[in-house]
């Protein structure tokens, strides 16, 4: 009589590939059996309870590595060592959440990137008079600035609350947005920026747009990637921002200059 099985009905009966079973013999995991008088491996008892044994343990996610000095432990160590397995799954499941929870995100467009308040804002735009490509601007810009000072974007996101309570605040902006069609030396680039500037001094609360998130950067750099965003260097629009950060800048409030870094 035959004692044992072979190697492919050992992995049948464990519920893993004959390939896998090679694997674990190779990783010192499980012996392999003797040959017997045909040649042939045969698995005992013993043997298929011990690869069985493996298979669940590396199918709970246990590192094959450690699946040898667990199995040779004794109650107290192995019942510490499968609490510690149970931990570092339990982590892997939450960022498996957070991952579907984002792919969810994506399919509801903006909050993929931006979170519900920041959401909020944009949509309030069309409201407000801004078009549809004035809104996407917004949103590339708001995506950009959390990116790159995530630390202030919340004080920023308030700021911004606030500042489209303001109409002649709202309708400056408009009339900026609109001004990206004209000619760079357009003269009335130099009476908006001259507006624009004269209605954020005179208004406090508003400076916080433009100094919040420069504040909250090591150096200049961050905050000119945000500020400079979607503008080429010769445009009407970057001659506004110019303009009207130079005008701020001779009233004294701290805004990084063209050269700085």
């Amino acid at each position: 009589m035959i004692n044992g099985v072979t190697i492919g009905q050992a992995a049948v009966f464990a519920g893993v590939t004959i390939k896998t079973v090679r694997h674990y013999h190779k990783q010192g995991l499980v012996e392999e059996p003797e040959r017997d008088s045909s040649g042939y491996r045969r698995y005992g008892s013993g043997d298929l309870l011990r690869l069985v044994q493996v298979r669940t343990l590396a199918g709970a996610g246990v590192p094959l590595a450690e699946i040898g000095p667990l199995l040779d432990a004794d109650a107290t160590l192995f019942a510490a060592a499968l609490a510690d397995v149970e931990r570092n799954l339990t982590e892997r499941i939450e960022e498996l959440i957070a991952r579907r929870d984002t792919l969810h995100r994506l399919a509801d467009g903006d909050r993929a990137m931006l979170p519900d308040r920041a959401v909020a804002l944009l949509d309030r735009m069309p409201g407000l008079g801004l078009t549809a490509d004035d809104v996407a601007a917004s949103r590339e810009g708001l995506v950009l600035a959390k990116a790159l000072v995530p630390e202030g974007f919340d004080d920023y996101l308030t700021h911004v609350e606030h500042a489209l309570e303001d109409t002649q605040f709202v309708a400056l902006n408009k009339r900026a947005l609109e001004a990206a069609a004209w000619e760079p030396n357009d003269p009335r680039i130099e009476e908006l920026a001259t507006a624009m500037a004269d209605h954020y001094l005179a208004n406090p609360a508003l400076l916080k747009i433009v100094t919040g998130l420069q504040a909250r950067t090591e150096a200049a750099a961050r905050y000119k990637l945000i500020r400079d965003y979607g503008e080429e260097q010769a445009s009407a629009s970057a001659r506004l921002t110019t303009l009207f950060e130079a005008k701020l800048r001779s009233a004294g409030i701290d805004i990084p200059g063209p050269n700085s870094h």
